[in-house]
């Protein structure tokens, strides 16, 4: 990226210099593909639903009539195919590997589309699972991308710091629950971002509250405004507060994700 000479700021792709001047090594794409801005969604812990808020952010994007890509990077873990129906395996060239299509167009690519039963478990050290999302990245045909959305395993380990170091990410969103330890979780996350020099969007709080469905009263059943405290105390917006919504969960067993009318994103995407 040192030999960039045009302005990055008008072309709309995704450039070191953007960043500040990456140190790292940002791993190309494969010839004749096009990725615009790349976001990642993080958490410092696991189970807060990082996965959700990226299967909404890539269907939002979608009906404002972007070009949208999901990259799983959660490799032991993978949840983004189930969520979008998404059963069968990618495949591939001579070369390189196509991204999966959804049924409304997003491009996906996870670990679950290369193996050959997606339950089949993934027991691989660090360094392979960083390796992997690499080649998701440099060997697979992503067609004109406008936005991809890297879903991120939680936690700050080796592929967060892998994915940090190696595609050039324009920003992270992170994903906390209102639960006691959000202040030290949304922390960690924090802190990896600064250190990487990965400008943060914003706060997203999942499992915020419960609608009654007699009354429509709001109810938190983990209390209320914790993570609005940690978004102040590290000068960050709380961009969106996301209920625990049965029609949600049950649209995402069922593979369906792509037909959830909730905008409880869209000043997320306002953002990006």
């Amino acid at each position: 990226m040192s030999d960039c000479t045009h302005d990055c700021s008008s072309c709309g792709e995704s450039c070191a210099e953007r960043q500040g001047g990456s140190p790292f090594q940002i791993k190309p794409l494969r010839e004749g593909c096009r990725v615009g801005k790349v976001y990642g969604v993080v958490s410092g812990k696991g189970g807060v639903g990082k996965s959700m808020v990226t299967s909404q952010l890539a269907v939002t994007m979608q009906r404002r009539g972007h070009n949208v890509a999901v990259l799983d990077a959660d490799i032991t873990g993978p949840s983004i195919p189930k969520a979008f129906g998404i059963h069968g395996r990618a495949v591939a060239t001579e070369d390189a590997i196509l991204p999966v299509i959804t049924g409304t167009g997003i491009q996906l690519m996870s670990v679950n589309l290369l193996l050959e039963h997606e339950t089949d478990p993934v027991i691989w050290r660090g360094p392979v699972i960083g390796g992997v999302v690499q080649q998701f990245w440099g060997d697979v045909l992503w067609q004109d991308v406008d936005y991809m959305f890297v879903d991120m395993p939680p936690g700050t380990g080796d592929v967060a710091l892998n994915v940090f170091q190696t595609l050039p990410v324009d920003g992270v969103i992170i994903v906390a629950s209102p639960q006691e330890l959000v202040s030290m979780v949304v922390q960690k996350a924090v802190k990896m971002a600064q250190m990487m020099n990965i400008p943060i969007v914003g706060l997203v709080e999942n499992m915020s509250y419960i609608t009654c469905p007699d009354c429509g009263k709001k109810l938190y059943p983990f209390g209320e405004g914790k993570t609005q405290q940690a978004a102040e105390e590290y000068g960050l917006p709380l961009l969106a507060r996301m209920p625990i919504d049965p029609e949600l969960a049950h649209l995402v067993d069922l593979g369906r994700i792509e037909d959830f009318q909730g905008n409880w994103l869209d000043a997320v995407a306002d953002k990006l």
